[in-house]
């Protein structure tokens, strides 16, 4: 059979969560995901648990948050005026705590834009949390291995 590799083509069905059981991506019952290992489609952390897997092979690994996506950064959170997020592309003003906005005008140097999650809300700021949404927590990993090319 054939085993993942460092550049493997993969198609799988794979699980991120929270170790408190709440899904970040789940693709367990729907169509299974196709990827290229080393492409930046998943996190590094998570790509290296693929390693050595055979196909057909269903995995479960728990990763500590500094082995998933490191602690939270307080720096990382920021308090901006709403008309800033105008500013800067958002269109709805109408933000309230757990909503994601993505800011195109503060892209990565890959293209992808910013993303934050509102932390917090007040009349006219918006406090924006830039650390990964599983930064700080203990995330589990489940595989399932269906092609490996």
């Amino acid at each position: 059979m054939a085993c993942v590799r460092a550049d493997s083509l993969l198609t799988l069905h794979y699980r991120l969560a929270a170790q408190d059981g709440l899904d970040w991506v789940n693709t367990f019952g729907h169509r299974p995901a196709t990827l290229t290992l080393g492409a930046g489609q998943l996190a590094p952390a998570l790509e290296a648990c693929l390693l050595g897997l055979e196909e057909g092979a269903d995995a479960r690994f728990e990763l500590a948050p500094d082995a998933a996506f490191g602690h939270a950064d307080a720096a990382r959170v920021q308090r901006v005026p709403r008309a800033a997020l105008q500013a800067l592309g958002s269109q709805d003003i109408a933000l309230r705590p757990g909503d994601t906005v993505q800011l195109a005008a503060l892209a990565a140097s890959n293209g992808a834009p910013a993303a934050a999650t509102v932390s917090q809300t007040g009349d006219d700021w918006v406090e924006l949390d830039f650390n990964h949404p599983l930064a700080g927590k203990t995330v589990v990993f489940e595989v399932r291995i269906l092609g490996v090319l």
